[in-house]
């Protein structure tokens, strides 16, 4: 479970604080997915950021089960830098707005990369990868690298390096930015299909509810607080 405890994100602006993220609490069960939408400058992704361990929250904590994840500079719970990149790389799948593949490498090579990176073996990683690169649809085009891929495959391919590790928490920014709708609804569609079948946690940013069919929990952000939404009484 992937809980969000009263989060608060601030930045510095002149003389004032500009507030990104403004008292935000959401819980997000095992084996579901949550959507959250709003326009441009709503705080999406610095919500995004925060749940991460991207970016340590001004106020609030952040909770994977019942472990702290995340929390403000100089909290007794705060972790060192360091151990909140191995939490990531552990315990968290993050899929970026650009797909961020490495161009020299083929799709079972980008997912390989993940894997050493947790220091798992070889011939473990490769069968991970390619069951993986099945679960997407593009075991085929395992041997194909970036420029070889359309736009939508090269979303599948981040989405199934995002799983490699078997994530508890799955975070997705704008999925479907650069896709047009019909291929915007399948990459949602596959999202919440991996989410069902692996237990995580997933949120899924985005500002296209037309494609969120198969994502029923929708929560809507403007300036920094939930609007809308299952949780909306639990921000104010």
């Amino acid at each position: 479970m992937l809980t969000l405890d009263h989060i608060t994100l601030t930045y510095p602006d002149g003389d004032r604080d500009l507030v990104a993220v403004d008292d935000v609490s959401l819980t997000v069960a095992p084996g579901t997915a949550t959507a959250v939408l709003g326009p441009s400058g709503s705080g999406k992704s610095s919500l995004l950021a925060v749940a991460s361990t991207l970016t340590r929250p001004t106020q609030g904590l952040v909770r994977i089960g019942d472990d702290v994840v995340n929390a403000p500079a100089g909290h007794p719970e705060a972790a060192p830098d360091a151990v909140s990149a191995r939490l990531r790389r552990e315990r968290i799948g993050i899929v970026f707005q650009q797909p961020q593949l490495i161009d020299s490498l083929t799709a079972v090579e980008q997912l390989e990369l993940m894997a050493h990176l947790q220091g798992r073996s070889p011939r473990s990683a490769r069968s991970r990868a390619m069951e993986l690169l099945d679960a997407v649809g593009l075991a085929p085009w395992a041997a194909k690298r970036p420029a070889q891929l359309s736009g939508g495959q090269r979303q599948r391919v981040a989405i199934a390096r995002a799983m490699m590790s078997s994530p508890e928490v799955l975070l997705v920014d704008e999925p479907t930015s650069a896709l047009d709708h019909d291929r915007g609804i399948q990459i949602v569609d596959l999202i919440t299909t991996l989410t069902r079948e692996s237990g995580a946690a997933t949120i899924i940013v985005t500002h296209d509810e037309a494609t969120l069919a198969s994502v029923p929990t929708r929560i809507h952000l403007a300036d920094g607080r939930i609007t809308a939404g299952a949780d909306a009484t639990r921000s104010r």
